[in-house]
């Protein structure tokens, strides 16, 4: 109890003489600079607001706007119209109130609400600006004059160094699309899949909810837009996420990957130590709302509101619905290794640990020695397993005593930490070690990752990291815009001494990590079984392959003049084929946060026009000319339909709610439950790349992250996740699953590779065709002379 002693600031005995105290200078010396340390924090808090508060405005603008209105008045001008003479007549008269003090006052409440005013205007004019969304629709490398001008507009109001949370206010709101416009979309996206007959059905069907129930659940969900800041994001929040009583480990949790060519250091301690500590900077400016917004075209602000969420934030289950719990600074982490769970306290002395103090304290828990309690070593699987079991568990046995202590240390840590027992990354040389490392960091042992916290970090005893995210609070671009962040901050400013070691002293005076303790019963031990088995099951049956696909990249794309996410999907389509000789129903995420509280829409990539350029692939009787033009017709497509996503006028999230709707009012619906009900047979989804722009991977090409991926949505499916890395190489993640015969991740990524190939191979029999009729051309011209 060594640590218990150190906590004492002071101590005292009763003595004949009365009562002898004994004050430890050096825990006082700690309370004192943690107290400072804390009201500092408050305080930039505390400003930030403000100037977040005020933004575009700023506090100086006040300052100036009073004294402009003083100015006017000792020039004998009214600028208030008479509202200042009658602000002056309703403030009290009395010895410290001359009518000189009145008149000063009333001035300065007027300015006060004359700047209010401007700054409300400045927003609304904000949000109007960022209400145009056809700079979207434009060509690439074409602008308009009317989107030129917006620009300009947008940048001269949208003020100087904005803060993370400045543009909030003045992001307009997710609109909700006309019944119209979304059954025709959703009728047009079945078509490929459905036959005359079939089609036919599903249009009456269609129709009759249009006619029916449709108008009545619109106007409750267009009343639902005006009163909730986003219409959808509460429920997809509830209903996709907090709702689902099956496994959150594999079927919602995703992953993302360390660097794919680079370990900085293969001291366990030491990574963990650095990038902890990156991960505690990256909070701090969190906190303080100090990051920069992400802005599209450097210029259009995309809503930060789930990155609130990212740190000190757990899933707490229930026995109908799970809820989000989120607290704000905590001061540990736990920490799992060989079956124990320890408590790590980040601060000493009101900072922040150092890496090398980090370090210190992972590499104490790496020698302890000590066998793990009974129950604890598959404690964890609990939040692997199915959600109802855990929550009952959770209220029998974790709700006092011991149990209850550190399991809310679990809970309110600000992150989980896992030092992994096992080696993994990618390795050239070892046969699917890039599929092993990925399964790792999606499921693990099923009992050595709290599945339930906002991310795990998973270091590995290589030096390798990874992380496992939780869905619910936030989607991979939030934890992806962190984990750049705390890669380029471990790789590039905090860095390794020549040993792997971290950088700086050693402070011994630290005190030592504290070992949870358990209580854990028999009967309880048996429901962590079950779960573990549960678990275990799901875990074995994923089937996954990372591919590296660096034949080519985003560079040979781009010069192609195509999208090179039109480009990756329409590969996706044609290997889909291929593999199943079938077309089926497919998922891509794509963003809203352009609205306020935005989080994803579904991009639906399956077209007539993809499904056209696909069957003339696999037709030898098409000409590579005709093949390319059906191929340009369906990039074309899928760009508009990316973007009608993006600018809220999507299908899917309009549909869910509107579902949603028809159920709070006891409307049934066919239309809804047929659609709600299709199975999504290939979910896809790209993972943003260089959202900071802290690294440059033309300088350091070696320093390229692997991307993310997720487990297979489908029973009969596959989950695809891709990153776009620099210019020359893209990334896939695939998962399926061993029990379904339809499926093999190891084929489909060989289908990808030979899709992406021949989808090339167009357009290099097309540049060849340009190169001779130009040579033709050239000899003709000579000829003439």
């Amino acid at each position: 109890m060594a640590e218990a002693h150190q906590a004492v600031g002071f101590q005292f005995t009763v003595t004949p003489d009365g009562i002898d105290l004994h004050l430890s200078r050096e825990v006082l010396k700690h309370i004192y600079l943690s107290g400072v340390t804390s009201w500092i924090k408050r305080a930039i808090r505390f400003k930030n607001g403000i100037l977040t508060g005020v933004y575009p405005a700023s506090p100086s603008s006040w300052l100036i706007a009073v004294i402009a209105i003083m100015s006017t008045m000792y020039a004998r001008i009214d600028p208030s119209l008479g509202m200042i003479d009658t602000i002056k007549r309703t403030l009290p008269v009395s010895d410290y109130m001359t009518v000189q003090t009145q008149t000063v006052l009333s001035a300065i409440l007027f300015a006060t609400g004359l700047w209010l005013s401007l700054i409300l205007m400045l927003r609304y004019i904000l949000k109007a600006l960022l209400s145009y969304h056809a700079w979207i629709f434009e060509s690439h490398g074409k602008m308009s004059f009317c989107t030129k001008l917006w620009l300009s507009l947008v940048k001269m109001f949208s003020g100087r160094r904005p803060l993370l949370y400045s543009f909030q206010a003045s992001l307009p709101r997710l609109p909700v699309p006309s019944v119209d416009d979304t059954i025709t979309r959703y009728l047009e996206s079945v078509r490929p899949l459905l036959d005359d007959e079939q089609y036919n059905q599903m249009e009456v069907v269609a129709n009759d909810f249009k006619r029916d129930e449709a108008p009545k659940l619109q106007k409750y969900l267009i009343l639902k837009s005006w009163w909730a800041t986003n219409y959808v994001s509460d429920w997809w929040e509830e209903y996709i996420y907090l709702r689902g009583r099956s496994p959150i480990m594999v079927n919602s949790n995703f992953y993302a990957m360390d660097l794919l060519y680079v370990i900085p250091t293969h001291r366990q301690a030491a990574r963990a130590g650095n990038v902890v500590h990156a991960m505690l900077q990256y909070r701090r400016k969190l906190e303080r709302g100090e990051h920069a917004p992400l802005r599209a075209l450097g210029v259009v602000p995309m809503c930060s509101y789930q990155m609130e969420r990212m740190f000190n934030t757990t899933r707490i289950p229930g026995i109908e619905t799970d809820f989000v719990q989120h607290l704000s600074d905590r001061k540990h982490l736990v920490v799992y290794h060989k079956g124990r769970f320890f408590k790590v306290w980040l601060y000493y002395g009101g900072r922040h640990l150092w890496p090398s103090e980090l370090e210190t304290q992972f590499q104490r828990i790496l020698d302890d020695t000590t066998e793990p309690q009974p129950g604890e070593l598959k404690l964890a699987a609990l939040t692997a397993g199915n959600r109802v079991p855990w929550a009952r568990s959770r209220l029998k046995y974790f709700s006092q005593g011991v149990n209850k202590a550190s399991l809310e240390a679990i809970e309110t840590s600000a992150f989980f930490l896992t030092l992994d027992d096992e080696a993994h990354g990618y390795d050239p040389d070892k046969l699917r070690s890039l599929d092993l490392y990925a399964k790792s960091l999606l499921h693990g042992k099923c009992y050595d990752r709290w599945f339930d916290k906002s991310f795990t970090l998973i270091a590995y005893k290589n030096g390798k990291l990874g992380v496992n995210a939780e869905h619910s609070w936030a989607d991979a671009p939030i934890v992806g815009h962190m984990w750049e962040y705390v890669l380029a901050t471990d790789c590039f400013h905090l860095g390794y001494t020549e040993e792997g070691h971290c950088k700086g002293d050693i402070n011994k005076g630290l005190p030592p990590t504290a070992k949870l303790q358990w209580d854990i019963p028999l009967e309880c031990q048996e429901v962590i079984e079950d779960s573990y088995m549960v678990a275990k099951e799901i875990a074995d049956d994923v089937d996954f392959h990372g591919c590296l696909f660096d034949e080519f990249g985003k560079g040979l794309i781009k010069k192609s003049r195509t999208s090179p996410d039109a480009f990756i999907q329409l590969a996706l389509q044609l290997a889909q084929f291929r593999d199943k000789g079938e077309f089926c129903l497919t998922y891509e995420a794509s963003m809203t946060r352009m609205f306020r509280e935005g989080r994803t829409e579904t991009v639906r990539s399956c077209t007539i026009e993809s499904t056209a350029f696909v069957r003339a692939m696999q037709d030898k009787n098409t000409k590579s000319a005709q093949r390319l033009d059906l191929f340009r017709k369906a990039a074309d497509k899928h760009q508009n339909m990316y973007r009608l996503a993006m600018t809220g006028s999507g299908i899917d999230r309009h549909l869910f709610c509107l579902y949603i709707m028809s159920k709070y009012l006891n409307i049934d619906s066919p239309f809804l439950k047929q659609v709600l009900s299709e199975p999504w047979r290939l979910s896809t989804s790209q993972t943003p790349q260089q959202q900071l722009n802290m690294v440059d991977i033309n300088k350091f090409p070696r320093y390229v992250g692997a991307g993310g991926g997720f487990g297979p949505v489908a029973d009969d499916g596959y989950g695809v996740s891709y990153i776009i890395v620099g210019e020359n190489l893209i990334t896939f993640h695939i998962s399926s699953k061993f029990s379904s015969p339809e499926t093999d991740s190891y084929r489909f990524g060989q289908n990808i590779r030979q899709a992406m190939l021949d989808i090339r191979a167009l357009f290099d029999q097309n540049d060849k065709k340009e190169i001779l009729e130009n040579s033709r051309k050239l000899c003709h011209g000579f000829r003439s002379l």
